[in-house]
């Protein structure tokens, strides 16, 4: 798993492999992610929007913008957290996704929680160490 904290947000990550979905001989592989966000802090935000930045094995980088998550523009209160699985498919058979969401206050300040970078493995690529 793989996690980050910006102003008392927590997001944690734990991507996997979906190989029923995947298809090694035509360059297609698929994972999917989980993610939590946590409000740890005392005020109430809103997340407004998502911007991923995708790099697969061939250093092709792919950038996604957009409101919200799987449709929704979740509020979190004090101590409360929302998750949510999607999924992101590759030519390659390994990639690297980080990112950003655009927070709210209830007072209309904006900042950026950031997504910490996790690695996308499929069986098919020997593990590396760099």
């Amino acid at each position: 798993m793989y996690s980050e904290t910006t102003r008392a947000i927590t997001i944690t990550v734990r991507p996997f492999y979906l190989e029923q979905h995947s298809s090694p001989a035509d360059n297609h592989y698929v994972w999917a992610y989980h993610v939590r966000i946590e409000n740890g802090g005392s005020e109430t935000v809103q997340l407004r929007n998502r911007h991923w930045r995708i790099t697969d094995s061939s250093g092709r980088l792919q950038e996604v913008r957009g409101p919200g998550v799987v449709g929704e523009q979740p509020v979190l209160g004090p101590g409360e957290s929302f998750e949510y699985t999607s999924s992101c498919p590759l030519p390659t058979p390994s990639g690297i996704m980080v990112g950003d969401y655009e927070m709210s206050t209830q007072d209309g300040e904006r900042f950026l929680a950031r997504v910490p970078a996790f690695s996308l493995d499929s069986p098919q690529e020997p593990i590396r160490l760099n």
